[in-house]
């Protein structure tokens, strides 16, 4: 089921809701399962076995770990668990891969498994993986078993995040607060992320459509393609995140924050503290510092990062594409840490510029079906293979998608943040804003609900992961 559809807003989220804060306090964690595996089950049904096999290893392995935490073999209980984790993880997203790479290099023809990615398992195997971990290392295991269930499952986040991690989230599945107020706040929240997904990131996803199908391609056409795919993935992932956020919210949950305006950042390594900011921290928390982080010699510090950020494109997709991608960025942050950071702290525009150029780059590698068309689409960045410079057809897109695109670069950027505060902030528009906010909002949704009426499948970007 998504977010973006008139069977979650106008049905299942209603009754959902009104379940839940019916039933008593110490139900509501068993309504938010049940909802949760009947929002999973919508689409495809028989993967809730897989997501129930892995919350049951984690429970057991973790009541194990607690109970022999301070003896080795809480260690290796906990290691048993991950060990699982990634099993299911590696045997659904990566085992052809795997397959397609062997049969490649021994010449062989060993048939392809025909299985599908279950939606969300990289998510929910990361949570489990932080379940247990965050268990051995002193917090406490959850004894309730629909508590655990409710937490791994929660419709919120499961499909695509944020990665919530349980040392975050334990003491709210134990009790939290209800009010209007947050309620609102989680509302709020819910409607700009739809109208995000709805209105800015189907627009560029559709231009990045024709960009696919058109056959004047030109280095012109190639940019706008750059530029409207990393908008597109930008507002349908931060979209997603506002959307769990604020239905978190609504339940009395606080997620963690995904994004913080990424693409005003003047370095690689600024952008990454500001993009998917949780499954930056939880690699950080769970491969990059255990592997000794930067308090080890030179050599040792630069495999870390390479290792954590080849994961970190593996984890995206199993496709060399992804891999490359990942270590593009760790080649990039390295050169920062050996010798760019100094000077671009002090520089003022270039800094932006070139963070930029290699974001877009990069998302054009990422974005590519295989390492043909990841090549092909680089080049006619650069005009390689006699790509002309501009070409009729682009210039027509431009003109159709300018204004969005200019509203989309604007939208990126704090600046209509900044200037709604600046203009309401004052206690004499304050009383205006408290009006026309609502409005506002109401007005989103009614536009959103029309396109969705009006509209195709729209599925989010990063279900693909």
């Amino acid at each position: 089921m998504l977010f973006s559809s008139i069977s979650f807003l106008y049905y299942f989220l209603p009754l959902i809701t009104a379940l839940y804060f019916i039933a008593p306090g110490k139900w509501k964690n068993a309504v938010l399962l049940l909802g949760s595996l009947v929002f999973y089950a919508w689409g495809e049904p028989k993967y809730v076995v897989v997501m129930a096999a892995v919350i049951a290893q984690g429970y057991v392995f973790g009541r194990l770990t607690e109970k022999y935490r301070e003896t080795g073999a809480g260690k290796i209980f906990c290691m048993v668990s991950v060990v699982i984790s990634l099993s299911f993880l590696v045997y659904f997203k990566y085992a052809n891969f795997f397959l397609e790479n062997l049969n490649a290099l021994a010449g062989d023809a060993v048939p392809l498994l025909r299985i599908a990615l279950p939606v969300g398992i990289s998510f929910y195997i990361f949570q489990i993986i932080s379940y247990t971990v965050d268990v051995y290392r002193g917090e406490a295991a959850q004894k309730n078993a629909v508590d655990l269930a409710a937490y791994i499952a929660m419709f919120p986040q499961l499909i695509a995040g944020p990665i919530v991690r349980y040392s975050d989230i334990a003491g709210q599945l134990r009790g939290r607060g209800h009010s209007w107020e947050e309620a609102a706040e989680g509302i709020r929240r819910f409607v700009i992320g739809l109208a995000k997904k709805i209105l800015l990131a189907n627009q560029f996803g559709e231009l990045c459509a024709v960009f696919r199908a058109a056959e004047q391609k030109s280095v012109l056409f190639y940019w706008l393609y750059a530029l409207a795919f990393s908008l597109h993935i930008y507002f349908d992932f931060s979209g997603y995140s506002d959307m769990a956020i604020g239905l978190g919210r609504i339940f009395g949950f606080r997620f963690p924050e995904n994004f913080n305006y990424p693409y005003i950042s003047s370095s690689i390594t600024e952008f990454w503290r500001r993009w998917h900011i949780s499954l930056g921290s939880w690699f950080r928390d769970y491969v990059y510092i255990p592997l000794g982080g930067n308090r080890v010699g030179r050599g040792r510090h630069l495999r870390n990062i390479l290792v954590v950020w080849m994961l970190t494109g593996f984890w995206h997709g199993a496709a060399w594409n992804f891999i490359l991608w990942g270590l593009l960025f760790a080649v990039l942050l390295i050169l920062e840490k050996l010798w760019l950071l100094g000077a671009l702290e002090k520089g003022r525009i270039w800094p932006h510029i070139y963070t930029l150029f290699f974001v877009l780059v990069s998302f054009v590698l990422f974005n590519a079906e295989d390492l043909g068309q990841a090549y092909a689409d680089i080049g006619g960045l650069f005009g390689v293979g006699g790509v002309p410079a501009v070409s009729a057809e682009a210039l027509y897109y431009l003109r159709s998608f300018g204004a969005a695109l200019l509203f989309g670069v604007i939208g990126a950027t704090p600046v209509p943040r900044n200037v709604t505060r600046r203009i309401f902030g004052e206690t004499a528009c304050r009383e205006v804003w408290n009006i026309a906010e609502p409005v506002m909002l109401a007005v989103l949704l009614l536009i959103s609900t029309a396109y969705l009426v009006d509209g195709s499948f729209n599925p989010f970007l990063y279900f693909r992961f």
